[in-house]
């Protein structure tokens, strides 16, 4: 799916959904990362970096935010935000999250963070990838002991939403994502203090959790 992203990067975030579906999933996700002034947090899998807004409010500019991507030109649209923001705090990784190495996105954190983040964020992407397991899994590692972990993805809609099942299908055929994948069970399964939440008719799950 790399070269559909790339082809389609700088029309991703009209043709999306962000607006009228999307965005309120990273809204209700990245409170639950309960992060502070000063924290350093990972964006696996940051697009065109619609996170990064939320994540620089969250963090503060004494903080840090890595956005991980594997698309140049999804990066290149990223790079273009954070500078029209003038966000100094958002440092820009080019790597497949899946088996990127961990000391990549540690060489750009600051020296007291010990190459650990306080929290490990995802929206949207986990579906995307053809296994999700290795990129948790590397995100995993990267994160502090008692530090939050947060996923936002999608599966079909429930109940009197299920009419919309049809769209739902046709939009992930397009952008290459599992409705099945279900990557959040992984935080239920293994985190502790779980928030788990659904939106849009159940479309949209947003699960965090803190581990140990």
């Amino acid at each position: 799916m790399t070269n559909v992203y790339e082809a389609a990067a700088g029309l991703y975030d009209v043709l999306s959904g962000e607006g009228l579906v999307y965005r309120a999933g990273r809204q209700r996700g990245v409170p639950l990362l309960e992060l502070r002034p000063g924290d350093t947090v990972l964006d696996l899998g940051c697009g065109t970096g619609l996170n990064l807004a939320l994540l620089v409010d969250a963090v503060g500019p004494g903080g840090t935010v890595i956005g991980l991507d594997r698309s140049p030109a999804m990066l290149t649209m990223a790079r273009r935000r954070v500078q029209a923001n003038g966000w100094a705090s958002v440092r820009l990784v080019e790597a497949d999250a899946t088996t990127f190495d961990p000391a990549q996105v540690a060489d750009e954190l600051p020296a007291a963070s010990g190459g650990r983040v306080d929290g490990v964020f995802s929206s949207y992407a986990m579906s995307v990838f053809d296994d999700w397991h290795p990129a948790w899994q590397r995100g995993r590692a990267l994160l502090r002991p008692g530090g939050r972990a947060c996923i936002v993805d999608m599966q079909l809609p429930v109940g009197r939403a299920r009419l919309l099942g049809p769209f739902v299908r046709m939009a992930a055929a397009v952008g290459g994502a599992d409705l099945n994948a279900r990557p959040w069970t992984v935080i239920e399964r293994d985190g502790v203090d779980v928030h788990s939440t659904a939106l849009r008719g159940g479309h949209i799950r947003v699960v965090a959790g803190t581990f140990p």
